[in-house]
């Protein structure tokens, strides 16, 4: 039996992952960059230190994606140095619950997302409900949903803008 819940792999979080591990170490490399002082200048200004934008992770989740979140959030290192946004389609009934649920598995803050919040590292923000949201200039930015035809697809419309925002880092 191998990988499966019960095989070899059994216990092992995301984390474990290589490819994962590189894309955390190149981050990692990224803030040490910010730490180093320019030619000449014993320490960083902000603005050298504000140039590179927290990586930002987009996850996606359907209604029933409340225990693989819980799962992910136990083993999300607090100070990865990465901002977590999370959009979901549930219930209207649990907006005010669902952060303060998702708070008891993360030491991060968890918060949700209000119109024009800045993505900052090491926090995790949720979308409310019957919103789309969208990454513009590093601030996320909150709208009505306006899909003509067929249901909201929050989560496609905030994963195409956070590509179209961060390119290849995203």
């Amino acid at each position: 039996m191998n990988g499966g819940r019960h095989g070899r792999n059994a216990g092992k979080h995301a984390f474990s992952n290589p490819t994962v591990c590189r894309t955390m170490q190149k981050e990692r490399t990224r803030s040490e960059i910010q730490d180093v002082p320019p030619h000449g200048k014993s320490n960083p200004s902000s603005a050298s230190a504000a140039s590179i934008p927290a990586p930002i992770v987009g996850i996606g989740a359907s209604a029933g994606g409340l225990e693989a979140l819980k799962k992910f959030l136990k083993h999300v290192p607090p100070a990865s140095g990465m901002a977590f946004v999370i959009v979901q389609h549930f219930d209207p009934a649990y907006k005010d619950l669902f952060p303060d649920l998702l708070q008891r598995y993360t030491p991060m803050r968890v918060l949700q997302i209000t119109d024009g919040m800045e993505a900052l590292p090491d926090r995790v923000y949720v979308i409310p409900p019957k919103k789309e949201l969208a990454l513009k200039e590093g601030t996320l930015r909150l709208r009505e949903p306006t899909t003509a035809h067929g249901p909201p697809r929050p989560i496609d419309f905030f994963l195409r803008s956070l590509a179209h925002e961060r390119h290849q880092d995203a």
